[in-house]
């Protein structure tokens, strides 16, 4: 026990003393220390350091982490030493979390989040309207900024006993873009702002720049990657929700698969009024993105920096996944992460809320810190849309 105090004080040490401005390179001085297991005296897999638990961080786990929902408890065993260093600095450092800090070493790589000044009245355009069962369903567009209007679609249950909540429903990588979560795509298990207009939600639904019905040229925007335009459409989208008169501001949440998912991240890192977070096949850490090759983070849709700057190199990359879910802590999330989803590593997943679980444990928040590993692909089945739809209910209905 005391070996094991006496190594994670000692990686305290070594962090601090690091530039606290970029993501530290890990010294080969520290690939010598025990490994996990060793550290932990079982055989637990690097995959399998978070679990189910009432346990103290130091007591020796339990047998590893089966599919399911987890709320999770963690202990010190990760999957490289750099995993070991996040996990101690959250442990000693998780009531001083400099979200302000946290957000600038995202904008290294996306760019700078737009002023107030970027504002522009909403003037939102009700092109379609069309009454369905549970719902209306409008298409319309608004006005993110001058000269730029997105196109989406609002959905607004019939039944309103009285203010209701609403989610931002984040479409995956599609042509579609914003059709496929309202119902009129071919993928059902997509279909999550339809189900949750069914479910009493008033849901949002918006193209990210260059789908749907939104062509963009990232090149002649002004903004240093896709992924901050979309941060910005985002929260003025948010903003449409929160102007709504059947909208209760203080209970919007947001959802997302595969590029919504993690662009749903994104956006709750920047925007504090977003009051729930799920993310299905969303992430993973940039080491273990298709093995420590983050080029396709690269694109003009993403951050084009992450090639031109930072090399593609995962310990070059100025932030991680570690610190979006910490910039929103402590704030209800889900990760909705199966166990076989071949675009984000589940193993990465693991490791960020490894790292994070001490954060919200900190703040007195380790229930609103869930994951979900389902035995499944890149998908989002039924199963798991129960588990994600059950989560913002708690969060966003239940008082």
């Amino acid at each position: 026990m005391n070996s094991r105090i006496r190594f994670l004080r000692g990686l305290s040490l070594f962090y601090q003393r690091l530039n606290s401005s970029r993501r530290p390179k890990i010294p080969a001085a520290l690939e010598s220390f025990p490994s996990p297991a060793a550290l932990r005296g079982r055989g637990q897999s690097e995959g399998d350091s978070v679990r189910t638990s009432t346990e103290s961080p130091l007591t020796p786990p339990s047998p590893p982490a089966k599919p399911g929902v987890e709320g999770v408890k963690t202990h010190f065993a990760f999957g490289c030493a750099c995993a070991a260093v996040c996990l101690c600095v959250s442990v000693v450092h998780a009531a001083e979390i400099d979200r302000g800090a946290i957000r600038k070493k995202m904008e290294l790589a996306m760019g700078p989040l737009p002023g107030d000044e970027r504002k522009v009245p909403l003037d939102v355009k009700i092109l379609e309207e069309t009454r369905l069962d549970k719902f209306t369903r409008f298409k319309l567009t608004f006005a993110a900024e001058k000269g730029d209007r997105v196109p989406a679609y609002l959905l607004v249950p019939h039944a309103r006993p009285g203010k209701l909540p609403a989610i931002l429903c984040l479409h995956q990588t599609t042509k579609i873009g914003k059709s496929e979560p309202v119902g009129l795509g071919p993928k059902v298990n997509l279909h999550y702002a339809l189900h949750l207009a069914e479910r009493g939600y008033v849901t949002l639904a918006p193209d990210y720049p260059s789908f749907g019905d939104y062509p963009f040229d990232f090149k002649k925007s002004g903004y240093v990657s896709g992924s901050m335009k979309a941060i910005w459409n985002n929260m003025r989208a948010v903003d449409l929700l929160a102007a709504r008169p059947e909208v209760d501001a203080k209970r919007i949440g947001v959802i997302g698969h595969s590029l919504g998912g993690h662009n749903a991240m994104f956006t709750a890192a920047f925007d504090d009024r977003i009051a729930a977070i799920v993310s299905n096949c969303g992430f993973t850490n940039f080491r273990r993105y298709y093995s420590g090759n983050p080029k396709g983070w690269a694109s003009d849709r993403y951050m084009p920096l992450i090639a031109t700057k930072y090399d593609l190199d995962p310990n070059k990359i100025p932030f991680d996944f570690t610190d979006v879910v910490t910039a929103f802590a402590p704030r209800p999330f889900l990760a909705s992460s199966p166990l076989h989803d071949d675009n984000f590593d589940v193993t990465g997943v693991r490791e960020v809320i490894a790292a994070v679980k001490p954060i919200y444990e900190k703040l007195g928040a380790a229930e609103k810190l869930q994951a979900n590993y389902p035995d499944c692909a890149h998908d989002f089945p039924p199963e798991v849309r129960k588990v994600a739809y059950e989560f913002l209910d708690k969060w966003l209905k239940e008082k």
